[in-house]
């Protein structure tokens, strides 16, 4: 299971609505009720990938490690270690961060608690037509698509008012308590590294800062069932993610994560404690901008 939590501008708030309200995701049945009723062993063809789509790791290289502790106390290695991972990478594992680690325990649990819930309980919080937001899968947008191995629980958390208490589910009981403190606390690690990198780009941190204010953040859920065949399906399909940055955390001790980098899939182990923070395309793009204005002399 991995709860992956979103940051974007406030710029591609109303763009990411819009979408949403247009394509949605058509319904699919429960990976996880499917795998209950016939077992891991049972793979029907819309999960069964090429075998050219099915992602095969190799490679043993590992991602960069940046320390939060060091980075807030203003230290310019390790500043310079971040500009590095995200120039080269796109990627890194953060640690000694801020989350308090109730906080961040409270939310495993109850990502686990949810997904472990009945059936027929999890569907009141299904996904609407026409919407992405809820239980479901997202992305679904015919009936000859493949298919994830994976359920997901995708709702968004900023600004307040974006919030659909519908299909906030409250059950576990401390869900919803615990989903706000985790995005509390994950927003304030976003912010931090967000300015970090803005000066790693030559740039007053604020700029960066004044972009996201009012911003959107929202958490996908995912929950990966076991499968017989798992070298012939794809948890989540390959992809970037078209925001500022996105940080996960898994929620147990099964690793699963793989980058792509130099034209070979490498598998990422979790650290411990940590979270894994992916660059988006929305960042990536600011910082080509900043580059033509700065370094090319454009226009």
């Amino acid at each position: 299971m991995l709860p992956s939590t979103h940051m974007s501008r406030a710029t591609s708030r109303t763009a990411a609505s819009e979408e949403g309200k247009q394509m949605g995701s058509l319904p699919v049945p429960s990976v996880q009720a499917m795998v209950a009723a016939t077992g891991s062993a049972h793979v029907p063809p819309r999960y069964l990938r090429p075998t050219d789509e099915a992602v095969a790791a190799a490679g043993e290289a590992e991602i960069p490690v940046i320390d939060f502790r060091r980075l807030q106390l203003g230290d310019g290695e390790e500043s310079a270690c971040l500009h590095m991972a995200c120039q080269d990478w796109g990627f890194f594992q953060l640690i000694n961060h801020s989350a308090p680690e109730d906080v961040v325990e409270g939310m495993k649990a109850n990502v686990q608690g949810f997904f472990q819930l009945p059936a027929e309980t999890k569907k009141q919080f299904a996904q609407e037509p026409g919407q992405l937001e809820g239980y479901g899968q997202l992305f679904v947008v015919s009936e000859d698509q493949k298919l994830d191995w994976a359920d997901s629980l995708y709702v968004k958390t900023q600004p307040l008012k974006d919030r659909n208490l519908r299909i906030w589910p409250d059950q576990p009981a401390n869900f919803r308590m615990a989903l706000d403190k985790y995005c509390a606390a994950v927003k304030s690690i976003a912010d931090c590294l967000l300015a970090a990198m803005a000066s790693n780009l030559g740039l007053d941190p604020e700029v960066i800062a004044e972009k996201c204010d009012g911003g959107v953040q929202s958490v996908r859920m995912q929950y990966y069932p076991p499968c017989a065949q798992a070298d012939k399906v794809v948890g989540i399909s390959p992809h970037s993610d078209a925001d500022l940055v996105t940080i996960l955390l898994q929620a147990n001790e099964v690793d699963g994560l793989q980058i792509r980098r130099n034209g070979s899939w490498i598998p990422v182990k979790s650290l411990e404690g940590g979270f894994i923070v992916n660059v988006g395309d929305i960042l990536q793009v600011q910082a080509y901008i900043v580059y033509l204005f700065h370094y090319s002399g454009w226009p």
